[in-house]
């Protein structure tokens, strides 16, 4: 690399050490690979556009930016002077087919760390005056808070080209600075900290199933929303007794995760701003600032929900002045064992700044559509995203390892998460335990269906009820897994042994 290239190297944040870590260990899975899918509706300036981003990569120093780890005492980033953005143009009217190609074939081109700009950007013309624009960058860049910077920056630079307006960016903090300020932090009263909140917890909590489901490999992701009634009784739930909407719906994840697992004391992690206020301008910086620390949850039966929420909220507020702790050292200093994970699941609140609407109004291109395409190295992860105006609902995004879990379990998990915010809603100091959390189906089928009294009992036992089973049909299949089937036969004999 020529020197007259460099603009600036320094150390990585605690997340990007943890991304580059598994982005070496495990190459093949490209799970901090992000693509951001924009629906454009007007007619649109290719140059202009390109011009634009390329302004934008010019203004943040994280943009130009390649990560190195090979011949050197620590893994470090490298900011370039210039960098420019690659962009392809194709044009797919009358081929929506090719579309879901090109996203795909797109996400598993994957990164090469070490050249920058680890992002490249497609405008895809779908319509006379419609386009798909698809950015796809590396995670390590950016968080979601970033990436509404950049968007919009991106977009406030168009306008202005097209309407022959003169448009300058105001100068932002380098995430260098960012990086120096985690430098002087003190690591030991994180320690002090993450040790007592860790205390006592010796394994993480179990979910999905233990061994990989056979044939099945890759991500699932489905989103639901809540009804506009169940998000203003939930929004005027967290007002009146001074909660944030995420502690709300983090304490109903935690409670979920808890009648899942049938551990009382759960943990998940969480991720965190990481934003520290005292950083003067850290607002416009963009850079990947977030961090990943975890949540301790007791679910104490007989508490009254307001009051248990409220000191779940004393805790995360507790927590927030040493949100910048590494996860790895967090690891070491928790009581689990070395080599086992912290936590399954992973919680995240998006509340990131959105476009002025009345800018948005007066724009020549308008925004019709995002969608967000993005894994984590995380069995269970839930997302959540706020209501952005009084027209809105709460969306409840959850992506899962498909060999961990069955789609129908996701089903299941989402509609009692949303059922157990419902009655979070309707009866806020109602004890924990009394909360509802099954379907109005399902407790149909619990309470009619399966207590139906006017059934008549068997008169043998399960064993021996089996035993005849197996008399009649021995050749029958009785279980499967894989590749292995044992017949009513085979499963009676091996019962009879074991007893």
């Amino acid at each position: 690399m020529a020197s007259a290239d460099l603009e600036d190297v320094y150390k990585l944040s605690p997340l990007q050490q943890g991304m580059l870590f598994h982005n070496l260990y495990h190459p093949e899975e490209d799970v901090y690979v992000v693509q951001f899918r924009f629906t454009l509706a007007g007619p649109l300036s290719p140059p202009a556009l390109e011009d634009a981003w390329n302004r934008v990569l010019a203004q943040h120093p994280a943009l130009r930016t390649s990560f190195h780890w090979e011949k050197i005492q620590a893994p470090s980033q490298v900011v370039h002077r210039k960098v420019t953005l690659p962009v392809e143009l194709h044009d797919l009217r009358g081929r929506e087919a090719d579309l879901e190609r090109f996203l795909a074939d797109d996400r598993a081109r994957g990164f090469d760390l070490t050249k920058a700009p680890l992002m490249r950007l497609a405008v895809l013309r779908t319509g006379a005056e419609e386009h798909v624009l698809v950015w796809t960058h590396h995670h390590l860049l950016l968080d979601g808070w970033s990436v509404g910077l950049v968007v919009g920056q991106v977009l406030a630079l168009y306008e202005a080209a097209v309407r022959s307006d003169s448009a300058d960016l105001k100068r932002a903090r380098p995430f260098r600075d960012y990086i120096a300020w985690l430098r002087r932090q003190d690591l030991a009263a994180a320690e002090r900290f993450w040790r007592g909140e860790l205390a006592g917890f010796i394994a993480p909590t179990p979910l999905g199933s233990p061994a990989p489901l056979p044939g099945r490999a890759g991500y699932g992701d489905r989103t639901m929303r809540l009804t506009l009634a169940a998000t203003a009784a939930l929004q005027a739930l967290a007002r009146e007794h001074q909660l944030t909407l995420s502690t709300v719906v983090q304490g109903a994840w935690g409670l979920l995760l808890s009648r899942m697992s049938g551990d009382e004391d759960v943990l998940f992690g969480t991720t965190v701003a990481g934003r520290p206020a005292e950083l003067p301008g850290v607002e416009s910086i963009v850079g990947l600032f977030i961090n990943t620390l975890p949540a301790r949850v007791a679910v104490e039966p007989d508490a009254p929900l307001v009051p248990w929420l409220q000191r779940l909220q004393e805790r995360q507020t507790a927590a927030r002045q040493f949100e910048h702790s590494p996860l790895f050292e967090v690891q070491t200093w928790s009581e689990v064992p070395a080599g086992t994970p912290l936590f399954h699941s992973l919680f995240v609140f998006e509340n990131f700044p959105t476009a002025d609407e009345r800018q948005a109004a007066r724009a020549s291109l308008q925004v019709r559509e995002i969608r967000q395409v993005e894994t984590s190295n995380y069995p269970l992860s839930l997302a959540v995203t706020p209501p952005a105006g009084k027209t809105a609902a709460l969306v409840l995004r959850v992506i899962w390892e498909r060999s961990r879990f069955e789609d129908v379990e996701i089903v299941r998990l989402q509609e009692h998460l949303k059922t157990l915010l419902e009655s979070f809603a309707a009866a806020p100091f109602r004890r924990l335990s009394e909360l509802e959390m099954l379907t109005p189906a399902e407790r149909h089928q619990a309470v009619v269906e399966w207590n139906d009294t006017s059934v008549p009992l068997p008169s043998l036992t399960l064993d021996r009820l089996f035993a005849a089973q197996a008399e009649r049909i021995p050749a029958a299949p009785a279980v499967t897994q894989g590749d292995r089937t044992l017949t009513y036969a085979d499963l009676d004999d091996w019962a009879d042994r074991s007893a």
